[in-house]
């Protein structure tokens, strides 16, 4: 995944010269799951920042050019790449069409072209033909401090929560998942405990309102699922720390095989942890 994602920034910087390519997402924040669905990274184009941005330029000529340098770059070593960007709101996805491990899907790229914005925090980052602003930068940064300042348990314990996420229809995204751990995971704990510390953060902040930008750029907080109300998010994860806080009731209680029960039911991916 790092290789396909350094293939890919090197491509980049080559259209756009004196650019600053960014990691992003969760190979480079260190909470990627198996299998993995997909890389990101970004350009800052340098050449853009007086020519695109509100008001100016919107983004699908520099899109356009990012793509197509993507494919005469990568197009031998991966015959069945194909992209996509037009009608995206944020990104250009990239399908390399060559699965690493046999037997499971292969994962894709999100790239995103980005511009300083010359008046504040932040990058502005497409937003289908106009543009929005957020700081995917400082979010790499705050989360990396978050591993190094908790021992890497905030690693962990996100990488918990996002598996409990896919498996229980995904209320959340996982920019969200990791943005309410950092609230609530500031030093190294226990897996168990800081899993019920982010169920705590998490109810107590979605029942007020959506989760703000930790960077404070985004204009809008992060968005849950548009399948649901914030009310039953809410419900959902109630419901789901129940369970994790019985299961850990029940170990203390010297029933470990009813533990082991509870917390399967939590998780539901036997392929994490199966049943008794």
């Amino acid at each position: 995944a790092r290789r396909r994602r350094d293939l890919l920034a090197a491509a980049l910087t080559a259209e756009f010269p004196g650019s600053r390519p960014y990691v992003n997402g969760s190979v480079a924040h260190g909470d990627a799951l198996d299998p993995l669905t997909d890389i990101d990274l970004g350009i800052v184009v340098a050449e853009a920042k007086n020519t695109h941005g509100p008001g100016k330029n919107g983004c699908s000529d520099l899109q356009e050019r990012a793509a197509n340098v993507i494919r005469a770059a990568l197009s031998e070593e991966f015959p069945g790449l194909r992209l996509e960007w037009r009608k995206r709101r944020r990104s250009i996805l990239v399908r390399f069409g060559k699965p690493v491990t046999r037997g499971q899907d292969d994962f894709t790229a999100d790239v995103i072209i980005a511009i300083d914005n010359p008046k504040g925090a932040g990058l502005y980052i497409p937003n289908y033909l106009s543009w929005s602003r957020s700081h995917p930068e400082e979010h790499t940064r705050l989360v990396r401090q978050a591993n190094k300042d908790t021992n890497n348990i905030y690693a962990r314990v996100v990488r918990l929560t996002k598996h409990y996420n896919r498996r229980n229809q995904k209320p959340l995204c996982s920019w969200n998942i990791k943005a309410l751990a950092l609230a609530s995971i500031p030093a190294p704990t226990k897996l168990a405990a800081g899993m019920v510390a982010w169920f705590d953060h998490a109810i107590d902040e979605l029942s007020q309102g959506l989760t703000e930008d930790p960077a404070g750029v985004a204009e809008k907080p992060i968005s849950i699922n548009e399948n649901m109300t914030r009310t039953e998010v809410v419900n959902r994860l109630e419901a789901s720390r129940d369970k994790l806080v019985k299961a850990l009731d029940l170990e203390k209680a010297g029933y470990p095989v009813l533990a082991h029960e509870q917390l399967a039911k939590f998780f539901n991916d036997e392929d994490i942890l199966a049943y008794p």
